[in-house]
């Protein structure tokens, strides 16, 4: 090829601008807006960019989701944040009320104590669990939660909240159903002396301790079944 012509058609491919590329735009910011119930505090504003976790945004929200009872912290998991703002997408929610997140072992324990369902060794100790109320599309929420099988998913609709952990996938409800009510007739059983374990650890009532009648047997051992695995899974 004549020199000329080459260098006439190279500086003819240079000075033509090639077609200009669309890129891709890039990720959304994830945001979240929330309420703490106990303190009142809010966190509004994004968590994630298209790096991945703000480091800011999650030391405000390790301090947002802290103990409110001894005012500890601890790092939360992001997972557990992402599955939240996951589901608030799912159902249209903008804004959510925590009602409990992380726990230390000794806030845990004493809820144990007191409140019927908490598991020992809860992923609220962990910073993995959320306990929130929406207000609106609360069940539309739990069950989108459910299919997504990103960790646990409880549900308190009595109570009026869900709860949602980046652990192992697994599901559970507690509408209590009259489990509440059974639990506080053995309460006042045992209180008032109508219920008594025999040294053999038989369970006797009535005055003149009676062995528990089959049904009552059937019944007091599906309560008791029933409270171990809801109280081993929040």
């Amino acid at each position: 090829m004549d020199r000329r012509l080459f260098l006439a058609l190279a500086c003819g491919l240079l000075a033509t601008p090639f077609p200009a590329r669309a890129l891709p735009a890039p990720p959304a910011l994830r945001r979240l807006k929330l309420t703490n119930a106990h303190t009142g505090e809010t966190f509004d504003g994004p968590y994630r960019d298209d790096l991945g976790p703000i480091g800011m945004a999650m030391e405000e929200l390790s301090v947002f989701l802290r103990d409110h009872h001894s005012g500890e912290k601890i790092a939360v998991d992001v997972g557990v944040i992402d599955f939240l703002a996951a589901v608030m997408d799912a159902v249209g929610e903008t804004k959510a009320t925590v009602l409990s997140a992380y726990r230390t072992r000794e806030t845990n324990a004493m809820l144990a104590r007191t409140t019927f369902g908490v598991a020992d060794n809860s992923q609220h100790i962990y910073g993995r669990a959320i306990d929130l109320y929406l207000p609106v599309r609360l069940e539309d929420a739990m069950q989108a939660a459910r299919t997504m099988q990103r960790g646990g998913v409880g549900w308190y609709p009595r109570s009026n909240f869900i709860h949602l952990d980046s652990g192992p996938v697994r599901n559970w409800t507690l509408d209590l159903g009259g489990l509440d009510q059974m639990l506080l007739h053995l309460r006042q059983l045992v209180s008032n002396g109508g219920l008594t374990i025999s040294h053999g650890g038989e369970f006797l009532v009535g005055r003149a301790r009676h062995p528990l009648s089959v049904t009552q047997r059937l019944a007091f051992h599906r309560m008791i079944a029933k409270a171990e695995f809801l109280a081993s899974h929040h």
